[in-house]
């Protein structure tokens, strides 16, 4: 066995065509793969890399993980602006077309069910994160030496109630801003806080949520989380999107091994989007 078959997504028969000489995962031309009324995109990938025990190494190599997540998502990005595609996890093989016309025959209802619910839908990411406060200017200066331990006591006390009035406010501002949108979205999915050495974010994320809405209302959606950057003092707000619907997808694969995200903790986009600031970086 010298290749085998990656697949991207599933979606429905489209008329507009993709981008030219559209390259995925290892710079290999995604290809349609027509099936039941359905298609898949799909791309040859080499089995000594995508092979199980292989993959499984892969997985715990961030830099090949950056590179593979970067090719996925292109083809996840070119589908998004000509379809509604149902994305597939990262790293999701078969040995061969076979398999994969198995895997559409199997999947069929559920396919078509979940591409009836995204249909002119896609997914934005907010994120909360609650910044480290500039000091006041007169207090800019070195703290004055404690003149006892009761004044020392009384100095970690303050701090530390600080800290948690900071964390109460984040919490607050996190559970409004996410009702918010909630009402204003489809649905809306709660992700765990994200790993701040990973994503190399400043600050502590308190928030990292996804929302599904119709395309057509996605404008009036980023104009809503917009007018609440600022709102609250020390707490960042980040918006990115819009998505192919990752996380309103639940469908496993018994072929596939663990996927990126259990075992970097971050989804497919997370982790394009720290591979572009990692290359941003390397590029200054």
């Amino acid at each position: 066995m010298t290749g085998l078959r990656y697949v991207y997504a599933v979606c429905r028969p489209f008329s507009t065509p993709l981008q030219a000489e559209l390259t995925g995962v290892g710079g290999a031309p995604a290809k349609l793969l027509h099936h039941h009324g359905l298609v898949a995109v799909v791309s040859d990938v080499p089995a000594r890399d995508f092979a199980e025990e292989p993959l499984r190494a892969h997985l715990e190599d961030l830099d090949w993980l950056s590179a593979t997540a970067r090719g996925h998502q292109q083809v996840i990005d070119a589908l998004t602006v000509v379809t509604t595609p149902l994305p597939l996890r990262l790293a999701t093989v078969f040995r061969d077309d076979s398999g994969v016309r198995v895997m559409i025959e199997e999947r069929e209802e559920d396919f078509r069910r979940t591409l009836d619910r995204l249909q002119g839908r896609v997914e934005w990411g907010v994120k909360v994160y609650v910044e480290a406060e500039a000091p006041e200017p007169a207090a800019s200066a070195a703290p004055a030496k404690p003149a006892s331990g009761r004044d020392y006591l009384l100095q970690r006390r303050m701090r530390a109630r600080a800290h948690e009035d900071t964390w109460q406010r984040a919490e607050r501002f996190a559970g409004r801003l996410h009702t918010l949108l909630s009402e204003h979205a489809d649905a809306a999915r709660l992700h765990p806080p994200q790993n701040s050495a990973l994503s190399r974010a400043s600050g502590q994320n308190v928030l990292n949520a996804a929302y599904l809405v119709p395309r057509a209302e996605s404008e009036e959606f980023v104009e809503i989380v917009d007018r609440t950057k600022g709102e609250e003092r020390g707490m960042r707000v980040e918006l990115t999107g819009p998505w192919a619907a990752y996380s309103f997808v639940d469908l496993e694969f018994s072929e596939t091994p663990e996927s990126a995200e259990e075992v970097t903790g971050e989804s497919e986009k997370e982790i394009r989007q720290r591979a572009d600031a990692q290359a941003a970086e390397e590029g200054s």
